[in-house]
């Protein structure tokens, strides 16, 4: 008997033998029960973005149906009136009632990746909209305001999140929970004058100690979707995914910009001892976001302590990073198999290869 392929699979939805949603589904259950990770590229971690051009089309409408939704409507987050203000909160329960209508379509019956996506940024615009609205009714002043309008998209995407289960909006809420947060602290107080502020811990303020801490939450909810699905099968590892693009640069920003910010010898050595740290954090939990965030604060360094020398230092680095990305799987078995056991070791992801199947005689 001649085993089924992908090719055959599309062929079948193109000649309308099946759904889109059909396929998709028994995709996935195909490679839930061979085994996902025996299908990739050594031990690599899953990102979709989209599947095929035809959502890059759909993306493309979308986008543009929803800017010209818009323009029509007039909608802009300033010089509300109060019957601007009315209209405004009208438009965006419009919008969020469409919007969950076309995610019902792209997202629950077709399956779509990309249009589920760039639906679950509309629905934040559409939410944060609805909050600035009842903000502006109350006639709230800019602090109350922008807390107003980031809190209330923040529930709507708590909402949205367990109605269509799209990974991506766990970053919208991330990001919601962050600017609520900094939207309450600036009610005794005022906004940050500088962005750095909210990073540097030698700053006067609780800007860039919320910060820290917002990240570390992030970090242990991105940690507890990754061990309820260790082989990175299911939504919740790709949820884990985009809460870690987060939390990441929330803790890596706030610790390597003060020590890059105090200059001094110790504070370098500092620098360069964390983002280590912070590499070999990454590879055991085999995410590469928070090695990317770090890289960053060291092209910085040597440019700016090592000067002359400098570019010599990020071929270097350029170099490690390459060879780290072709060897990841096996520099991450050598790294786990040398550490002791620890809790919830054996629910990181695997990292040994999985054996390969035999044929069938």
């Amino acid at each position: 008997m001649t085993d089924i392929t992908r090719d055959d699979i599309r062929a079948a939805v193109g000649a309308g033998m099946m759904t889109e949603a059909q396929a998709a589904s028994l995709v996935a259950l195909s490679q839930t029960r061979s085994g996902v990770r025996q299908h990739m590229s050594g031990l690599d971690e899953p990102f979709e973005l989209f599947r095929g051009f035809n959502e890059v089309f759909i993306i493309v409408g979308l986008v543009i149906l929803y800017s010209g939704w818009l323009g029509v409507t007039g909608i802009t987050l300033t010089n509300f009136t109060a019957n601007g203000s009315t209209w405004t909160l009208i438009y965006a329960l419009i919008a969020i009632a469409v919007i969950g209508l076309l995610a019902w379509y792209f997202t629950l019956k077709r399956r779509m990746v990309g249009p589920s996506i760039v639906l679950a940024i509309f629905f934040a615009q559409a939410a944060g909209q609805l909050g600035a609205a009842l903000g502006w009714m109350m006639q709230a002043n800019l602090p109350q305001w922008l807390t107003m309008a980031a809190g209330t998209a923040t529930v709507l995407l708590g909402g949205y999140y367990a109605i269509f289960r799209v990974p991506f909006t766990m970053a919208l809420i991330a990001g919601g929970v962050f600017l609520t947060a900094f939207g309450l602290v600036s009610l005794g107080g005022t906004l940050p004058q500088d962005p750095r502020d909210m990073f540097l811990l030698t700053n006067d303020g609780p800007f860039a100690i919320l910060t820290m801490a917002l990240g570390l939450v992030g970090l242990i909810v991105a940690l507890w979707f990754d061990m309820s699905d260790p082989h990175r099968l299911t939504r919740r590892a790709q949820s884990g995914f985009w809460l870690h693009v987060i939390a990441a640069p929330a803790i890596v920003n706030t610790v390597a910009l003060t020590l890059f910010e105090i200059g001094t010898l110790s504070a370098q050595a500092s620098l360069i001892a964390f983002v280590a740290a912070m590499a070999i954090f990454a590879i055991v939990i085999d995410r590469r976001s928070f090695l990317v965030s770090a890289v960053g604060y060291i092209v910085a360094l040597s440019m700016t302590v090592i000067e002359d020398n400098a570019f010599f230092v990020i071929l270097g680095l350029g170099l490690v990073l390459v060879l780290l990305g072709a060897k990841w799987e096996a520099i991450r078995r050598t790294v786990l198999n040398g550490l002791p056991r620890f809790p919830g070791k054996t629910r990181l992801p695997p990292w040994q290869m999985l054996p390969k199947e035999e044929p069938a005689p």
